[in-house]
């Protein structure tokens, strides 16, 4: 695992047209989308989190 990860192709082709769509917006809306898009990256996290506890079976809380 020390090779880095890259983008696949498609991945490339993705952030080159995201970054097109935030060159074209306006403080006000890149910031908006910036709140938006951590908020689901947190939401993310907390997702991935919970299926692995799940799939390791190390979920907390009362089991009835």
């Amino acid at each position: 695992m020390n090779q880095p990860i890259e983008l696949t192709l498609e991945q490339q082709f993705s952030l080159r047209s995201f970054e097109t769509q935030v060159e074209n917006m306006s403080r006000e809306q890149a910031q908006l989308f910036l709140v938006k898009l951590y908020e689901q990256m947190m939401l993310r996290e907390s997702l991935y989190k919970h299926f692995l506890k799940n799939q390791w079976g190390i979920e907390s809380g009362p089991s009835t």
